[in-house]
Order: C-alpha cells, then structure tokens, then sequence
C-alpha cells in the first residue's frame, strides 16, 4: 500500500523537528568543576546561557579540597574543560604542575591586578572575595553566658571549650585559607612556628572539624554550637534568613581566598570554554557575583551587603596564594597530624 503525502502542517512540523535535532547536536556541552554553593549555580547558568544558549554546562561540583584532589589525581587523564569557582590557593597550585591554559579574557583589565594571576595572559583570575566570618549564636551564648568574641585569640578562652566548629582544611577551600592565615600571621616554621601554636590551643575548643565551609555557620545558626568559623556568603545568608546569629570579623585580620575560573589545559572545547571565560568576567557576571559577595575583582560593583562592615576589604590580611599553594601538601599532613581525630565522619 502506498503511503500517503505529509499534510502541510505534518511537512513544516518534521522540518521543526529535524532543525531542532541538528540544534541539539550542536550544543556543545562544557563539563565545569566547581566548588560554588549549589544555591548559586543555577543563577549563574541560567544568565549565561542568555548569552549562550548554544552551550550546556555539566557540572561537578563538590568542597573546594574534594575538587582540588580529584583534579590533581585526574592530571594524567583530565575529565575537565573549565575550573569556575574554585579558590584560587587550588588554581596557583594546578597552574605550577601545568594543567591550566592560559586565556586574557575580553574583560581582564576591569579585574583589579591583586586578584588574578601574575603572568601575561593569567592562568586564572579572580571572580570574588570569600573571607572569614565567625557565625556567633547570641542566644545559646548567653545561656551560658559567653560574651561576643572580637579576636580570634577570645576563641581560645575557657568558656568556650566544646563550644567552636570550624571546617576541615583538607577538605574546605574555607578551612584551608584559615590555616593559611594564621601561618602567615603568626609563623609556620614547619610545624614550630606561633600559627601552630595558636591552633593547638584552638584544639582543646573544637568540638568538630566539618568537611564544609558552611557547615560550622549553619551548625551554629541551629544553636548546636556558641561559635562556627565560616565565610562572609553563609553568614550574611544565614541572618537574612532570621538566624540569631552575630557576624563576627576578628580585629587581628581576615583569611581569605578567591572564587577564581580557569581553563584546563588540553580541552577539546576551547572555544566554548572562552566564551565562558568571556562572560564569566564581564560586569553582568561581576554583579551577580556582588549578590552574594561584599567584594568582587571587578572594583565598585558590590553592593554594600547588610551586617557585613563596610571596612570589610581592609580587613582582609595580604595573602601570598602562591606560598599557599606550594606549602600545602606538608601544611595539610601536619595538619592531620595533629588534629583529625575531631573531624566528622566522611560520608
């Protein structure tokens, strides 16, 4: 039996359909490695994809040590295309075993020159500031009739024994630039040195290490703990949501890191990881980063964030990413040395 001709309307329908086939197969899907917030990402990509509906960004997303390890194990056979939102500490160390390409995109002058790499063109660059905070309960704090810390040296006080979460640096870009801090601060000296010194006595305080950097503010927002050493994103969240929570910025000075981007070296999809590159750094990106952020590398684009100071960027103490990175492998393994038996449990 002979088949009957296609209607008009079935005719233009096949062709849609076709042309949308051939659509689809030119979506060039980017797989992205990421350590931000999941109540970030999905901001991001959808104002990207604005721009560049042509292509689809797969993420895998995790705590910023958990990424850095998997990146480093898969050096030998990379999985990724483009590294977004992961600390800068982590992108200094890729950079020095050669797993980055380096990429000027259309916006890099607009980025101010501390917060990106020191080669011409940078191997990353910098989107925003994420610094330390602590996440002080006002209400479990004065059952037990602890006052408001202003240094991070009141944390070391009697009262507050059992009382302190603070994030696991193996496994939190937060936690990481919190040792790094204090080791710039105070000495290293391989183990010696006062920043070791400040965190033995932190210790005997801790009642746990988490595997998260929001997770101590969002422990101690619930009032499971007095004091939880976060970042200036969970904090400033956690009070808009109504949390009975005080932000605390310790007088001594602020740890901090970068949410930067960068390409992996040896992708297939170059040009598509450029044009996210492209976007990534432009002001509409640097404004959505201002949402969440008090400081973004593009200067004068944050709004001013509520309960957090407006100092806030001179608090910051000078960071050296690349001591930083070269330093961690023996930084973490003494770190664990000493202090893991408190960390939770890994899933």
């Amino acid at each position: 039996m002979p088949f009957a001709p296609l209607s008009k309307s079935a005719a233009a329908l096949a062709i849609g359909l076709a042309f949308g086939a051939a659509a689809h197969a030119q979506k060039t899907d980017l797989t992205v490695y990421t350590a931000l917030e999941t109540d970030q990402l999905k901001a991001y990509q959808e104002a990207f994809n604005k721009v560049h509906p042509d292509i689809a960004i797969k993420w895998v997303r995790d705590s910023t040590g958990v990424v850095t390890a998997k990146l480093l194990a898969e050096k030998a056979n990379p999985q990724a295309d483009v590294i977004w939102g992961v600390a800068a500490s982590s992108l200094a160390l890729f950079d020095k075993n050669g797993m980055l390409e380096p990429y000027a995109p259309l916006n890099l002058d607009a980025i101010m020159s501390q917060y990106r790499a020191k080669k011409s063109p940078p191997a990353w660059w910098g989107m925003n500031v994420f610094g330390a905070t602590v996440c002080f309960n006002t209400v479990e704090a004065k059952k037990r009739n602890i006052p408001v810390p202003t240094s991070w040296h009141d944390l070391l006080k009697p009262e507050f024994k059992g009382q302190v979460v603070m994030p696991n640096p193996a496994s939190s870009g937060t936690g990481y630039f919190d040792v790094a801090a204090w080791l710039q601060m105070w000495g290293d000296d391989n183990g010696k040195g006062g920043g070791w010194k400040y965190m033995d006595a932190l210790h005997q305080n801790i009642a746990q290490y988490t595997h998260s950097g929001s997770k101590p503010c969002n422990m101690a927002s619930a009032g499971e703990f007095v004091a939880g050493i976060s970042f200036e994103y969970r904090g400033y969240t956690n009070k808009a949501k109504g949390a009975p929570i005080e932000l605390v910025f310790p007088k001594e000075g602020l740890g901090w890191d970068l949410e930067g981007f960068a390409i992996y070296k040896g992708t297939k999809k170059l040009d598509a990881a450029r044009k996210l590159a492209d976007w990534a750094s432009s002001k509409d990106a640097m404004l959505l980063y201002g949402k969440n952020f008090a400081v973004t590398a593009q200067p004068g684009v944050a709004p001013k964030l509520a309960h957090i100071p407006a100092d806030y960027e001179s608090r910051l103490i000078k960071m050296d990413f690349d001591q930083s990175a070269t330093s961690r492998e023996r930084v973490l393994a003494e770190w664990t040395k000493r202090y893991d038996a408190k960390s939770e449990a890994k899933k």
